[in-house]
């Protein structure tokens, strides 16, 4: 590799800050635990409840301006008989379309005396280091990092003085309506749901709002419409640009993730309420509008898996399969959040392209708003939070927030981060932006010369500073080995980490089905921070076809471990130079493809075709002896799968990629503290 990083991550971030200098007064290095503020915050949040119960109001409707009845759990601080307490409190609301049932059972659970105590302490001595389960931990992660309390029900937070108000979302659980999933009239019930539990007897006219995902999502896009009453929020893992996250990501469909969540959702809209069976009684409008609406967008996702050409697909498909007023819809308004805002994600979370932008995009000073990613997939926010070096655990960091914003509480909690990163291939670290200050942009050429690391992929390519001297063509064909890698795991929110870390955290068994570019061992720590392009130049024999990216750290060992990815369909290629970021030598390093029939280009075939794929935003350090590698598939499933026009047009055919000095492919990656 040509260039060197000579500055840890971690070494950088503390010179942004401003350690102390010679005759200069000493200046602390921020802390990703937190220090001792996080310590007073975990006393806080664990300390003998203010209020000994909860007072639970089952099922409350609050009828929006259209005339349509949602249905609210409403939980309260009791006294020890069990009654509501009168004092008037902030409230914390969830917009949930997984139903409140859900929510309502896992916090029964976990209040059980001794059982989320026991529980936690389990899951985080839990070790199956060297046995084929090792991928299990990391989805049990979640409860013992509190990410579960951010989901549903934060129990002890309501005793410690709130109101929690959980929502089944319009057209799903018990609400009425039909589910607009993350639309506009659902944007404007949470505004109004915002309004109404700020005039509640038992409120202070304070909200707050939160949750993991959809609910995450929900408070983003309710804040950017900026409800008098709305405080602060703490979405965890929500994402933005839904298309590009993953219903659509460069024009495959997260197979992996959409079919089996829709039908989630869909499935649990259609559970009835057992109190109104149990009364004998039936919320008619609400039959009604299940027997109009059973399967939302799950006809518009058949179809567009399975027609073979785009004139075969209906408008209201081709809505929801390409970027359009369907998606700008629900894009929040990011630049008019107003209230303070932490938010949470994952580098491979499946909104993991999302998370840092929203952070980006809201225009609040840092403190107010902060910036926390793991290495975490969508089903377990909050591993290994807790744990010696890392922030504190998730509910703990809500309570502090919220305690901060909401009640006026100094607890220091607006001084942490304001960006905390878990580096991949390092540890936690603290810094004041993403991608780090400093961040230039490096170009290391794809090449055919044999790197001698991979004989186990299709070709053993190199990354070279210079240019290839010959041409050469490299054939890749779709293959299934990607059930077994950190996409799948991805794409599928994480539930395929079950299959170890023999595929999560080694891609050796997946790059059987690719071609693997490596450079030279890094002797020195070099540090990665931002979004990747990859310019490949293709060949192909059919009208269209699909390229699947990733950019990978290669230990000393071979363990080829996935820090980022990407994919693109080739007829999907063009870009939107007003929305992209190129670096000062022209690179694309953040390119914004257009995903829609408009601006479709089908590929010529035996002719070379231009294509730069866009690889997600990481932050990472290469330890001395390990190797950049790039990736390159003509199939990722299940985390991408083109949809069936395309498909149909690339036959799934082998691709062919065509290095050529003349035309080089290479990969442009943003690197920090790099000697010249």
């Amino acid at each position: 590799m040509r260039v060197q990083g000579k500055i840890l991550g971690a070494v950088v971030t503390a010179l942004a800050i401003g350690v102390g200098i010679a005759g200069g007064p000493a200046v602390a290095i921020a802390d990703p635990t937190g220090g001792a503020a996080a310590q007073q915050w975990l006393a806080t949040a664990v300390e003998a409840p203010k209020h000994p119960g909860v007072a639970i109001e089952w099922d409350v409707p609050i009828t929006m301006s259209d005339g349509t009845v949602l249905r609210a759990n409403v939980y309260r601080p009791a006294d020890a008989s069990g009654r509501a307490i009168g004092e008037k409190l902030p409230t914390i609301l969830n917009v949930t379309p997984y139903t409140k049932l859900v929510s309502a059972v896992a916090d029964a659970g976990l209040s059980l005396p001794g059982v989320g105590e026991n529980l936690i302490a389990f899951l985080n001595e839990l070790n199956l280091t060297g046995t084929p389960l090792d991928g299990i931990p990391e989805l049990t992660g979640m409860v013992a990092g509190g990410g579960m309390k951010a989901f549903g029900v934060n129990r002890p937070l309501v005793q410690s003085g709130y109101v929690q108000v959980v929502v089944d979302a319009r057209g799903t659980g018990f609400s009425q309506g039909m589910w607009d999933v993350l639309g506009p009239r659902e944007q404007q019930d949470s505004v109004e749901l915002v309004d109404w539990a700020s005039k509640q007897s038992w409120a202070n006219g304070k909200v707050g709002m939160g949750g993991v995902s959809y609910s995450g999502i929900n408070s983003v896009q309710a804040a950017g419409h900026r409800p008098p009453a709305l405080e602060a929020i703490f979405p965890v893992e929500p994402g933005n640009d839904l298309i590009r996250d993953i219903v659509g990501t460069g024009g495959g469909l997260g197979v992996g993730f959409m079919p089996l969540w829709l039908s989630l959702v869909n499935g649990t809209k259609l559970i009835p309420n057992a109190q109104d069976l149990l009364r004998g009684t039936v919320d008619q409008r609400w039959v009604a509008d299940r027997l109009a609406n059973p399967g939302t967008l799950l006809p518009e996702l058949v179809q567009a898996m399975s027609a073979p050409t785009v004139g075969e697909i209906s408008p209201t498909t081709l809505d929801v399969a390409q970027d359009g007023p369907f998606y700008q819809q629900r894009l929040a308004n990011l630049s008019a959040i107003e209230v303070p805002t932490m938010v949470f994600g994952g580098w491979h979370d499946i909104f993991a392209n999302s998370e840092p932008r929203i952070y980006n995009g809201i225009d609040l000073p840092p403190g107010e708003k902060q910036l926390v990613m793991g290495e975490t997939y969508h089903l377990n926010p909050g591993q290994g939070f807790g744990t010696p070096g890392a922030p504190p655990r998730i509910d703990v960091l809500e309570r502090a927030w919220f305690d901060k914003w909401l009640k006026g509480i100094d607890n220091g909690i607006d001084e942490y981060g304001p960006v905390t990163l878990l580096q991949q291939g390092g540890g936690w670290t603290t810094t004041d932006q993403f991608p780090r200050a400093g961040v230039e942009y490096e170009r290391l050429y794809l090449s055919a010369a044999p790197s001698g690391t991979a004989g186990h992929s299709v070709h053993d390519g190199s990354l070279a500073a210079d240019k290839p001297a010959d041409s050469a063509r490299l054939t890749v064909a779709p293959g299934l080995r990607s059930l077994c890698s950190r996409d799948s795991a991805q794409g599928t929110a994480g539930a395929t980490v079950i299959l170890g870390s023999v595929c999560t955290k080694d891609s050796r068994v997946q790059e059987g089905d690719g071609l693997t570019f490596t450079g030279a061992p890094v002797t020195e720590p070099t540090a990665i921070s931002g979004p990747i392009n990859v310019r490949l130049n293709t060949v192909h024999d059919a009208t269209d076809g699909f390229w699947a990216v990733t950019l990978n750290d290669v230990a000393p060992d071979g363990r080829s471990t996935v820090l980022s990815n990407g994919a693109l369909t080739s007829s999907l290629r063009a870009v939107d130079d007003s929305k992209s970021t190129k670096a000062p030598n022209g690179d694309y390093v953040d390119a914004h493809h257009r995903l829609s029939l408009e601006s479709r280009q089908p590929t010529v075939p035996g002719e070379p075709t231009v294509l730069d794929v866009k690889l997600l935003a990481t932050d990472a350090i290469l330890q001395p002896g390990h190797r950049l590698r790039v990736d390159v598939y003509a199939l990722s499933a299940p985390r991408y799968l083109p949809l069936g026009p395309m498909r149909s047009d690339s036959a799934l055919r082998p691709q062919h990629l065509q290095l050529d000095p003349n035309q080089p492919s290479f990969v442009t990656y943003p690197t920090v503290g790099v000697e010249r």
